[in-house]
């Protein structure tokens, strides 16, 4: 339940790869009691590559949420809108919420976000993060890059949005491919202040 002080962030996700991370950034920020309201925005291409990368497709009338979480806790926080939505809330500056995390972020989107473009309801609301000077992270997946990738992140850094590429820690030791990912996501969050509880912080240590 959204208290007075709990957080509203808008997640998209995207026609790049790496869908699964932004389907365990879902699972993470529905079940933490800090975050009161999640505004859900998956484009056509995004799920096109979700269909794909994640190898199954909601069961007949199973919404996207409950699809994505797994059967896990906090649906009633989750409001999915259409990405062709440009009337949505999020389309307005006057609507109050903490940031945006763009989990996969793809090259086209960060091209018109850092053009200024608003052709759908994800580049505008990425659009409106940056007048409002809100926080707005994209992690991006690409490899390797082009001039035009480089020169788009730079112009989206310019503008006040943080570019966090999607790309794998090796300090944590992580065991699994899961285990990595967790560790990213969590990385990710940290960004909003939501890092989950198990995140692992480099502890220091003398030089060998």
């Amino acid at each position: 339940m959204a208290t007075a002080d709990s957080q509203t962030l808008i997640l998209a996700l995207t026609g790049a790869s790496g869908i699964a991370l932004g389907r365990m950034a879902l699972q993470y920020l529905a079940a933490d009691a800090r975050v009161g309201h999640i505004y859900l925005v998956i484009s056509d291409h995004g799920r096109r590559v979700m269909w794909e990368e994640l190898g199954e497709r909601p069961a007949s009338g199973q919404s996207l949420p409950d699809f994505l979480l797994c059967g896990g806790i906090g649906r009633e926080k989750i409001e999915c809108l259409d990405p062709r939505d440009i009337g949505a809330a999020i389309a307005s500056g006057s609507v109050a919420h903490q940031g945006m995390l763009i989990l996969p972020c793809s090259m086209g989107t960060l091209a018109a976000i850092s053009h200024g473009l608003s052709d759908n309801l994800i580049e505008r609301a990425a659009d409106v993060c940056l007048k409002e000077r809100r926080r707005l992270v994209l992690a991006i997946r690409e490899t390797p890059f082009n001039l035009i990738h480089l020169r788009n992140m730079l112009a989206v850094t310019e503008a006040g949005a943080t570019v966090f590429p999607i790309m794998p820690a090796f300090y944590d030791r992580a065991v699994t491919p899961e285990d990595g990912m967790r560790q990213f996501v969590a990385r990710v969050l940290a960004h909003f202040q939501l890092d989950p509880a198990g995140m692992f912080r480099w502890p220091g240590g003398e030089a060998k």
